[in-house]
């Protein structure tokens, strides 16, 4: 049953990615801007081929990734500290620092 549902899923992504085994890249997708799909560094005569585009990431699309599943991680965490509380697990002790 495993192998019959995994040869299925080799079947479906060659057919709609084609990424999976040694195809070509397709270079009339959008995909291959996406994802690498060079195999070979050298040509046939053994000159090295030139440097593959590179995508950079600035700044601002760093903050648009970073940003939301930090403030979605607070969100969890501030959560879950007020469900330990509520159920008497965790309750933080007041410190009376008269000293």
């Amino acid at each position: 049953m495993a192998a019959a549902v995994l040869r299925f899923s080799r079947q479906l992504a060659k057919r709609h990615i084609g990424l999976l085994g040694r195809e070509k890249c397709s270079q009339t997708s959008n995909l291959s801007k996406a994802a690498p799909c060079r195999t070979a560094v050298t040509s046939a005569s053994g000159a090295i081929l030139p440097k593959p585009d590179k995508t950079s990431f600035g700044l601002i699309r760093m903050t648009i990734v970073v940003v939301p599943f930090l403030y979605v991680g607070t969100l969890i965490s501030k959560n879950f500290a007020a469900l330990l509380e509520e159920h008497d697990i965790f309750v933080p002790e007041d410190d009376d620092d008269d000293d």
